[in-house]
Protein backbone atom coordinates (compact mmCIF):
# COMPACT_ATOMS: atom_id res chain seq x y z
CA UNK A 1 0.00 0.00 0.00
CA UNK A 2 1.48 3.52 -0.93
CA UNK A 3 1.07 5.68 2.09
CA UNK A 4 2.66 9.55 1.61
CA UNK A 5 3.33 12.00 4.79
CA UNK A 6 3.18 15.66 4.79
CA UNK A 7 3.91 17.53 7.99
CA UNK A 8 3.98 20.64 10.05
CA UNK A 9 5.21 21.07 13.55
CA UNK A 10 2.37 19.89 15.15
CA UNK A 11 0.82 17.09 13.10
CA UNK A 12 1.66 14.48 10.15
CA UNK A 13 -1.07 13.72 7.15
CA UNK A 14 -0.58 10.42 5.69
CA UNK A 15 -2.71 9.79 2.27
CA UNK A 16 -2.84 6.51 1.35
CA UNK A 17 -3.65 6.09 -2.20
CA UNK A 18 -5.66 2.85 -2.40
CA UNK A 19 -8.06 4.00 -0.05
CA UNK A 20 -8.82 7.42 -2.06
CA UNK A 21 -12.53 7.88 -4.15
CA UNK A 22 -11.88 10.49 -5.23
CA UNK A 23 -15.02 12.12 -3.46
CA UNK A 24 -13.31 15.57 -4.03
CA UNK A 25 -14.35 16.74 -0.34
CA UNK A 26 -11.00 17.66 0.45
CA UNK A 27 -10.65 20.09 -2.66
CA UNK A 28 -13.19 21.70 -2.07
CA UNK A 29 -12.99 21.84 1.85
CA UNK A 30 -9.68 23.44 1.47
CA UNK A 31 -8.63 24.52 -1.99
CA UNK A 32 -5.80 25.99 -0.45
CA UNK A 33 -3.82 23.14 0.45
CA UNK A 34 -5.46 20.28 -1.74
CA UNK A 35 -3.50 20.69 -5.52
CA UNK A 36 -4.29 17.24 -6.91
CA UNK A 37 -2.33 17.73 -10.37
CA UNK A 38 0.61 19.23 -8.48
CA UNK A 39 3.47 17.58 -6.48
CA UNK A 40 3.81 17.58 -4.04
CA UNK A 41 -0.31 17.50 -4.05
CA UNK A 42 -0.68 18.42 -0.21
CA UNK A 43 0.64 21.68 1.03
CA UNK A 44 -0.08 21.49 4.84
CA UNK A 45 1.27 25.18 5.25
CA UNK A 46 -1.68 26.62 3.76
CA UNK A 47 -4.07 26.01 6.67
CA UNK A 48 -4.15 25.35 10.32
CA UNK A 49 -3.53 22.20 12.14
CA UNK A 50 -7.34 22.26 13.30
CA UNK A 51 -8.76 22.93 9.64
CA UNK A 52 -6.80 20.43 8.34
CA UNK A 53 -7.80 17.78 11.02
CA UNK A 54 -11.11 19.18 11.03
CA UNK A 55 -11.33 18.26 6.99
CA UNK A 56 -9.28 14.91 7.69
CA UNK A 57 -12.15 14.11 9.62
CA UNK A 58 -14.64 14.71 6.82
CA UNK A 59 -13.15 11.88 4.28
CA UNK A 60 -15.04 9.41 3.56
CA UNK A 61 -12.92 6.42 2.55
CA UNK A 62 -10.51 6.78 5.32
CA UNK A 63 -7.85 7.83 2.24
CA UNK A 64 -6.39 11.05 4.62
CA UNK A 65 -5.61 10.68 8.15
CA UNK A 66 -3.66 12.17 10.82
CA UNK A 67 -1.16 11.93 14.12
CA UNK A 68 -0.65 14.70 16.04
CA UNK A 69 2.80 15.87 16.70
CA UNK A 70 2.31 17.99 19.93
Amino acid sequence: MSKKEYSNEEITIIWESEKCIPSGICVKTLPKVYHPQERPWIKIGNATSEELMNQINLCPSGALSYKKLK
